[in-house]
């Protein structure tokens, strides 16, 4: 997987270079081969244990097949499966990719599959397959996460019992709209997401898009209700959840997790509501990289490892 790369005057060509269980490093390209300029990461490498994707294609409830990538502890799966965390990208114009993915593999080592699907909307499929979720937001995107989890559970992948979600931005979005309307997930973490569409008009940049999709709220209300489901059917919500932001993301404000944090914690639903300050719409200081990855888990491990009875 190519992230970057530029071209000298002189032809000569150099680029950053990653895979599923090789970090990012620098490459030059010569005669169409691959050769290493940067090694940063061998010695750590020689001393951890990195997984692989397992690519899949699953089809959903109508028939079309989604892709999913699968990253599994290392052995032979339990009886009853792994626990399991699905992570869901945001966009929702985005997909899984053969990047490496560090907090995925820190999430592997914590005894945790890792199930990533594409669901419909998602790039790297055609624009049709974009355009079917046109306007229909946890609408048909949930069925494809949802046909993901059963056939991880089929297959003796997944553990019924110990299943978690979560994701960031869309990702958060789509884990709120699922956790809305399935209940078999025991925790979930949505990060800088929303729940509550006619809330939230007119506060992000996204006011043109939305308009497009849904139209405008005062003209096209009901539906712009049936898409504000996580928020206003919060009372359905069983999963415990975490909820993170950033102090001044103006891309999907803040109220988006305070208003759904509020909603659960009303409801006695266990719930946290974690704040980065100085942070816009996702995460650059290091420390907040690591204590967010360090939550992640932890919540995880205290849902999906041991009962977890405590309401914060």
């Amino acid at each position: 997987m190519v992230n970057e790369y530029d071209v000298g005057a002189d032809g000569h060509t150099v680029l950053v270079y990653t895979t599923d269980n090789l970090p990012p490093e620098i490459y030059a390209l010569d005669k169409g081969k691959l050769r290493a300029l940067t090694r940063h990461n061998a010695e750590w490498l020689s001393l951890v244990d990195i997984g692989s994707y397992v690519p899949l294609e699953i089809p959903s409830a109508d028939g079309l097949r989604i892709s999913a990538l699968l990253l599994t502890p290392p052995g032979p799966p339990p009886p009853a499966g792994w626990p399991t965390v699905v992570r869901l990208h945001g966009g929702p114009n985005e997909q899984h990719q053969y990047d490496f993915f560090f907090d995925w593999q820190l999430i592997r080592a914590a005894g945790y599959a890792v199930l990533a699907p594409d669901p419909r909307g998602s790039t790297g499929f055609g624009y049709a397959f974009q355009k079917l979720l046109f306007g229909k937001w946890g609408q048909v995107d949930v069925p494809d996460v949802l046909a993901a989890v059963d056939y991880a559970v089929a297959h003796h992948i997944a553990d019924p019992n110990r299943l978690g979600i979560g994701g960031w931005s869309y990702g958060s979005l789509l884990t709120n709209y699922v956790i809305v309307s399935d209940h078999r997930f025991r925790a979930a973490t949505s990060g800088a997401g929303e729940g509550n569409m006619l809330g939230e008009y007119g506060t992000d940049q996204y006011v043109r898009e939305w308009e497009i999709e849904l139209g405008l709220p005062w003209e096209n209300t009901p539906l712009w209700i049936e898409r504000s489901s996580p928020f206003l059917h919060a009372n359905r919500i069983t999963t415990p959840t975490l909820f993170l932001g950033c102090e001044d993301d103006s891309n999907v404000p803040l109220t988006g997790a305070e208003q759904m944090y509020e909603a659960l914690r009303r409801l006695h639903v266990p719930t946290q509501l974690i704040i980065y300050p100085g942070e816009y719409h996702d995460l650059d200081r290091p420390s907040f990289l690591i204590d967010r990855i360090k939550r992640y888990i932890d919540w995880y491990d205290r849902f999906l490892k041991q009962p977890g009875t405590g309401h914060d």
